[in-house]
């Protein structure tokens, strides 16, 4: 490591949070979607004049493979532009969610994928009106529909849940209205929110931003004053609690309305059929995770016994158990992120190199600049990387992760026509994660200290704990949350919060203190508002990449050769099939319990290696 820092230039972290102020090389540059307004004027009109077109189309396709080339044809323009101008605004609109001229031009792109909505919705009842059998003979014997052989044909799977022409059209004029929750909970969260200013010890004056919030967590040692920041963090979301759970309830009467009117039984159903995953695979995940949780309070007994606390608190699980006074800058950072991929091979590499130089991540939080982190892929330009950098160990991580995804993007929009080319959430973290244990690989290979060494493995753990147990917590919640309304029973804060509670003790039980503000935790999860039933998709893509890392670690140099090759090829394969067949090309099955009882056992190994370095330390 002491390598690899002396061949990089070190560059300090901003102490501003004023945007401009920030050195232009630490921004991305939207430029490569459009140079400047009026060019993304021009896009708007020519996505509005095709979307005209495509309604010219409707009652053709009848005639045969032409027609029916010819319209995906089409979608595939009007698709291509719906990326260029949509990333265009929601990339400047969430590095300043206060610009309301960005936000009025956000919502104008939104109106227009509204319009679209409505003028495509005869399309797939007219398509399915075509028999399948003649279909399959119209691709076969037209080579130009190759491409498209998989959306078609998964059109038809799906068949049983197409309204008529009517039914989707009416469906199509709610899509702005379905926007409503998340929106109202991304302006009250972001741009109306007021963080809370703490004072903790040594007279230290912090607004708790989110990024903030979490480096007082991460870094301070007083648990007096970590108890202090969680306080006013949380009671800043309480605060709004009632208006947080009328939003939430919003997020799930849309996707039971949704869900009926396709004639699913259950929003889980409706959620995960687009997908063709079987729902056994959520229901075998919770309960393999109920059963397991043994590993996880281990570890947080481990914890509270070498903190020397009288109690633990969930704020108290992700500060290190041994103090280790390593920055990591971010130009450091990228150098390790690239020599850790090398495994991958000289090709991943490079595209990766070429990623991280080239003004495609926003780096530092700002004033404004929405909290977390994401890698947004638009086809013909690439992908981008928001962060909120701010030298910890965690945000090192987070950065491997970001680039996995974008890399994943990479390849699959170089490899697959735009019909394909988008992959499923459901394999999405599987590139993400893959990185990130690659990144601990080469940590350790570069670190001796022993100190460092167990908040290496101490971070391997929190992995578990973060992206697996409560990933599966928040699945759970969902779950419950949803059969709330499937079963006509109020969403009140008092109902969400008692659900919250109720996973907290089933998950963690007498390992932790109940602080009754966690169970307000809720409120301020975007992916509950944003994209439900999302985040089980972290615990199987966590298990997925979990069994392809030991593949491509085990065995000969030709059998990890062979491995490595499929695990690119997942990459390679954006959306041309059901996600559980990518997986299983690769060599992963998720219908197994097997495949997630190893992660558990993971985390048992694991806490069992930190209790014998622990003891060797002390």
């Amino acid at each position: 490591m002491a390598m690899l820092m002396s061949t990089v230039v070190l560059s300090a972290k901003p102490v501003t949070r004023n945007r401009a102020e920030i050195p232009a090389e630490y921004k991305w540059d939207v430029s490569r979607i459009y140079p400047d307004w009026a060019a993304w004027e021009e896009g708007m009109k020519t996505l509005d004049e095709k979307i005209a077109e495509f309604g010219t189309l409707q009652g053709t396709l009848a005639q045969g493979p032409q027609a029916v080339l010819r319209a995906y044809r089409l979608y595939d323009d009007i698709g291509m532009l719906q990326y260029k101008v949509y990333g265009y605004t929601h990339l400047q609109r969430d590095v300043d969610t206060r610009d309301q001229d960005v936000s009025a031009r956000f919502q104008r792109v939104q109106a227009l994928f509204a319009k679209l909505g409505t003028a495509v919705s005869w399309f797939t009842p007219e398509l399915l009106a075509v028999p399948q059998e003649t279909m399959e003979q119209w691709i076969k014997a037209t080579p130009e529909l190759g491409i498209y052989r998989f959306p078609i044909l998964e059109n038809y799977r799906q068949q049983k849940h197409v309204l008529d022409e009517k039914g989707e059209r009416l469906l199509s004029f709610s899509s702005r209205l379905n926007q409503a929750p998340a929106a109202a909970f991304q302006e009250l969260s972001t741009s109306d929110i007021k963080f809370p200013q703490v004072t903790l010890s040594g007279d230290r004056e912090l607004t708790l931003s989110p990024g903030v919030y979490q480096q007082v967590l991460e870094s301070c040692r007083n648990q007096a004053d970590r108890a202090k920041a969680f306080e006013a963090y949380l009671n800043t979301y309480a605060a709004t609690a009632n208006t947080y759970a009328a939003l939430y309830n919003g997020v799930l009467q849309r996707d039971w309305f949704l869900a009926r009117a396709r004639n699913y039984p259950s929003t889980l159903e409706a959620a995960l059929d687009s997908n063709a995953v079987p729902p056994a695979v959520v229901a075998t995940l919770v309960d393999t995770v109920r059963k397991g949780t043994a590993p996880l309070q281990r570890y947080l007994a481990l914890r509270k016994r070498l903190l020397g606390t009288e109690t633990y608190h969930l704020y108290d699980g992700f500060v290190p158990i041994f103090k280790v006074d390593r920055p990591y800058p971010y130009e450091q950072s990228k150098e390790l992120v690239l020599a850790s991929v090398a495994p991958l091979g000289a090709d991943y590499q490079a595209k990766m190199r070429q990623i991280l130089n080239g003004a495609r991540i926003d780096v530092y939080e700002n004033d404004g600049k929405r909290s977390g982190a994401y890698s947004s892929g638009i086809y013909g330009v690439g992908p981008f990387m928001l962060l909120n950098y701010n030298d910890t160990l965690d945000a090192l991580f987070t950065l491997a992760h970001e680039a996995g995804h974008s890399l994943h993007t990479q390849l699959a929009f170089e490899t697959q026509p735009f019909a394909t080319a988008d992959y499923t959430i459901f394999v999405a973290e599987v590139a993400s994660t893959m990185n990130e244990r690659l990144l601990l690989q080469k940590l350790l290979e570069t670190t001796t200290d022993p100190r460092e060494r167990f908040v290496l493995v101490q971070h391997a753990v929190d992995n578990i704990v973060g992206t697996f147990y409560t990933q599966v917590l928040f699945a759970d919640f969902e779950l419950q949350a949803h059969r709330l309304v499937e079963q006509g029973q109020p969403v009140t804060v008092d109902a969400l919060k008692g659900i919250y509670g109720g996973l907290l003790q089933d998950y963690y039980g007498d390992a932790i203190v109940q602080d009754e503000l966690y169970r307000y935790t809720w409120a301020r999860i975007p992916h509950f508002y944003n994209s439900p039933y999302y985040v089980y998709q972290y615990a199987t893509c966590f298990a997925s990449s979990a069994q392809l890392y030991r593949t491509l670690n085990t065995g000969t140099t030709a059998e990890r050769a062979a491995a490595t090759e499929r695990y690119l090829n997942l990459l390679r394969s954006g959306g041309n099939d059901q996600p559980m067949a990518q997986l299983k090309k690769a060599g992963v099955d998720l219908t197994q319990r097997a495949t997630v009882q190893a992660v558990i056992d993971q985390m048992d190994e694991l806490v069992a290696q930190l209790e014998t370095e622990a003891a060797r330390i002390e």
